[in-house]
């Protein structure tokens, strides 16, 4: 029993106080054990009536104890940390190449143990451990732009190996080579890949004639206007080819050697036999004037926009003098009528000084031009059909022949002189309006509008082109 027979007044509020403080320094709940009476409080008769003292069971106790020291002593919360850590894609290596070293990495590239297309990913590795393509060079022999091609290649391969239009044979020609032709596929689709590789497999074709191919069918859905295109097949890449040199054929003067040889070889490299049917026409001339006749009705004007690197890329390029159209028809007739490479370098030579210049990839319009000029706009506003509000107010370079200065044809485009306005008066006027007001003679004809390289396009080279 518990006898309290103090005079003093035993205090709650100091009791609560000692409660409150205890909680605040966390110190454990007081526990009464259940198999102990509960004790009495007794006073003397000459004592005053105690305060009842409330003593509180177990559980209830705690979870008071429980709620203070969460809202007095619960550490603040840390702010939530939004940094993701970096998760490498997954590892593209055989199961005999993942757990190597470094120094046997480096010794299975130096000597080439295994497929090439299996080691290839190897290079990548050394990549990401610091080495730079000199020294992957000085270590292994492979030299920066053969690193640059394997590893490349072996992403084509990967691509098309379970891709259901890739035949047996195909995929077996690359166990063992052939990185030189997958690396020229790199800018197709998946399925494109697959074709092609099949159509270069079976033909027996090298790098340099899948690069021609390549090009071929990237360049193919930019002349649904040309004539006679319907009779090549897209999903094709042998007619994509054809078509390139059908439209060469076109270039060269009928007859003449480059013309027949052009129209043989689309002969030979297209597949479907509607292709064929038409190139045969044309080399055997059975329906010229009406193929004439296609020509000036579907006379168009290619507008392409340059690719970042593509110049780079080209195996033949073009040197053109650039006039600014500011300087109106004066400033074209300052530039140099004949520009002609020379020597074995090529080396470009004008017949007077010039201080503006481009290079272009010989584009097919590009190929039989006479004495071109490229003038420089400073917007697309100067061309005479609807353009394209995304490009309007981009700079244009609009290339001419100053030969072709007669309004042949009534689809075609000239440049002409104005008067006034911010390009020196000179526009772009199609053949019939020009017809109708009775100009016969022009500055020149327009063969192509070329558009400045954009970074945010889509279809640019990538930083895995380059070596």
């Amino acid at each position: 029993m518990l006898s309290l027979s103090s005079p003093k007044t035993l205090s709650l509020s100091a009791t609560s106080s000692t409660l409150f403080s205890t909680t605040k320094h966390l110190l454990p709940p007081l526990r009464l054990p259940n198999k102990h009476p509960s004790p009495t409080i007794t006073a003397s008769s000459n004592s005053p009536p105690p305060s009842r003292l409330i003593i509180p069971n177990s559980s209830s106790y705690s979870k008071s104890s429980s709620s203070n020291s969460n809202s007095y002593s619960s550490p603040t919360p840390q702010p939530q940390n939004l940094y993701q850590p970096y998760r490498p894609p997954a590892n593209p290596l055989p199961e005999k190449y993942k757990n190597l070293d470094t120094l046997s990495i480096v010794e299975v590239l130096a000597n080439r143990l295994g497929l090439w297309y299996e080691y290839a990913p190897l290079i990548s590795s050394l990549f990401r451990d610091g080495f730079t393509p000199p020294s992957i060079e000085e270590l292994t022999g492979i030299t920066g732009v053969d690193q640059n091609r394997l590893v490349v290649a072996a992403q084509v391969r990967e691509s098309i190996a379970e891709d259901t239009l890739i035949e047996p044979e195909t995929l077996a020609y690359f166990d063992s080579g052939g990185s030189e032709i997958l690396y020229e596929l790199r800018l197709l689709s998946t399925w494109q890949r697959a074709a092609t590789a099949n159509y270069i497999v079976r033909n027996k074709l090298d790098g340099d004639k899948a690069r021609e191919i390549a090009r071929s069918i990237k360049e193919f859905p930019a002349r649904q206007d040309e004539p006679c295109i319907v009779n090549f097949d897209y999903t094709k890449p042998g007619d994509c080819w054809a078509f390139t040199y059908f439209r060469l054929s076109r270039e060269f003067k009928n007859p003449s050697d480059k013309r027949s040889s052009a129209l043989v070889t689309a002969l030979e490299v297209a597949e479907t036999d509607k292709a064929k049917d038409i190139i045969k026409e044309e080399i055997e001339g059975k329906k010229e004037g009406e193929l004439e006749e296609i020509v000036k009705v579907a006379v168009k004007v290619p507008v392409v926009r340059l690719k970042m690197g593509e110049v780079a890329e080209a195996t033949t390029v073009v040197v053109l003098p650039v006039s600014i159209a500011a300087e109106g028809e004066s400033g074209v007739g300052k530039v140099p009528m004949e520009c002609k490479s020379e020597g074995g370098f090529g080396i470009v030579v004008a017949d007077k000084g010039w201080d503006r210049w481009v290079v272009l990839p010989r584009w097919v319009p590009l190929l039989g031009i006479g004495s071109g000029v490229a003038v420089s706009f400073s917007n697309a506003k100067v061309l005479p059909w609807r353009v394209n509000r995304t490009y309007v107010n981009e700079p244009v370079l609009v290339v001419i022949d100053r030969k072709r200065k007669q309004v042949e044809f009534d689809d075609g485009f000239y440049l002409v002189a104005g008067s006034g306005g911010d390009d020196g008066g000179l526009k772009v006027e199609k053949g019939s309006i020009l017809k109708e007001t009775g100009v016969a003679e022009t500055i020149g004809t327009v063969v192509i509008v070329v558009r400045p390289p954009n970074y945010e396009v889509d279809d640019q080279l990538s930083d895995e082109d380059w070596d």
